[in-house]
């Protein structure tokens, strides 16, 4: 790597373990996701993201997708929350990077939070890394498949305090999906910066060569429990720890 003045950070097997994410915030959804319906069904939020899920769910079905779950307005209310219940889940199992899925995840994640009945898990040594980064007068930002609203409440509401001063801005997929090399293209543009000035830190070999691709510089996170890397990977600096980072 050579020098930089920008980061952009992923969050899942980068920042925060892949099993907080696998084993608490999802479950966290899918076993709670009755009672929640129950308890908000009268919200108007709920509502604006139940009509997010319904307008995806009628996309999936025109583009031909199978196992798609249309979510209907006119049935009783018994019926359109048992059409959510299986919409999510259906979704969730197929690991989705859908925004309105995302949105939905965040709006339940953030009672959860400040609740305290969620606290974002970090690394411990990102945090040393974050403030060298800011004493040196680098920006950096956070571009993750989780809505902005969810990875606000991850680092705003973790176990190492509230992180978000460390943080410029928040990309999520309305900027692109993360292994499409137009999308750092565009992150690029909007934080000003030109693409070789910017290090990409993520744990997925496609979104690194996505960046890659866009001419920013990258490093590959391999954290415990991440998906083995390849050969493919081999080209790319890899570290297990931020310290590592140059």
């Amino acid at each position: 790597m050579s020098n930089y003045n920008t980061i952009v950070l992923d969050i899942e097997g980068t920042i925060t373990p892949i099993t907080f994410v696998k084993d608490i915030l999802f479950p966290y959804v899918t076993q709670g996701l009755d009672a929640f319906l129950d308890r908000q069904w009268s919200s108007p939020d709920l509502s604006g993201y139940i009509e997010q899920l319904r307008k995806q769910a009628a996309e999936d079905v025109k583009n031909g997708e199978l196992s798609a779950v249309l979510i209907p307005s006119d049935e009783s209310d018994e019926k359109v929350k048992q059409a959510i219940k299986t919409n999510v889940e259906w979704q969730m199992k197929a690991d989705r990077k859908i925004g309105a899925l995302k949105a939905f995840q965040g709006y339940m994640w953030k009672e959860g939070y400040i609740s305290g009945q969620l606290r974002g898990e970090v690394y411990a040594d990102v945090i040393p890394k974050l403030d060298q980064w800011r004493a040196a007068g680098k920006k950096i930002y956070i571009y993750s498949s989780g809505s902005v609203p969810a990875q606000k409440l991850l680092v705003g509401y973790s176990d190492k305090g509230n992180l978000m001063e460390y943080f410029s801005g928040y990309f999520d997929t309305a900027i692109g999906l993360k292994t499409e090399v137009e999308s750092y293209n565009r992150i690029a543009h909007e934080i000003g910066q030109a693409p070789s000035q910017i290090l990409f830190v993520s744990d997925n070999i496609k979104e690194i060569q996505a960046a890659d691709q866009a001419r920013f510089q990258t490093v590959i996170s391999d954290r415990p429990g991440n998906a083995p890397l390849g050969p493919e990977s081999q080209s790319f600096k890899i570290i297990t720890s931020f310290d590592q980072i140059a």
